[in-house]
C-alpha cells in the first residue's frame, strides 16, 4: 500500500497529526497533496506537553514537518480491499509475460528465416 494512497483514502476522516515539535493535531482532513501537505476542518490542536488546547476552525499543515499520522482503521481496510481488488483485476485475463506466439508469425523466430 502507497503513503499517498492511504492519505488520499483518508480525505473526509478523522486524523490524528504529530508535527516534529511534537504538537499534535487532531481534525478531519480536507485535503492532501502529492508533498502531504494537509488542510485540516475543526481542529483540535495539544500542546508539546499537553496540557493546553486549542480549537480552529481549519489548518494547513505543511507536510516537511510531520512527524506521522493516524488514520481510523476503517481507512486502513477499505485501502487494503481496494488493492486486492486491483490485484486481482490484473492477474486476470489475458496478458502478463510469455505464452504467446508474438506478432502472429507462426512462431518462426525473428526475421522468418526458414533456412537450416
Amino acid at each position: 500500500m502507497l503513503p499517498l494512497t492511504l492519505l488520499k483514502t483518508a480525505q473526509g476522516h478523522a486524523v490524528l497529526i504529530e508535527v516534529k515539535t511534537g504538537e499534535t493535531y487532531n481534525g478531519h482532513m480536507l485535503l492532501c497533496d502529492s508533498w502531504m501537505n494537509v488542510h485540516l476542518r475543526e481542529v483540535i490542536c495539544t500542546s508539546k506537553d499537553g496540557d493546553r488546547f486549542w480549537r480552529m476552525p481549519e489548518a494547513y499543515i505543511r507536510g516537511n514537518v510531520i512527524k506521522y499520522i493516524r488514520v481510523p482503521e476503517e481507512v486502513v481496510d477499505k485501502v487494503t480491499e481496494e488493492t486486492l481488488r486491483k490485484d486481482k483485476k490484473a492477474a486476470g485475463g489475458r496478458g502478463g509475460r510469455g505464452g504467446g506466439r508474438g506478432r502472429g508469425d507462426g512462431g518462426r523466430g525473428r526475421g522468418g528465416f526458414e533456412g537450416a
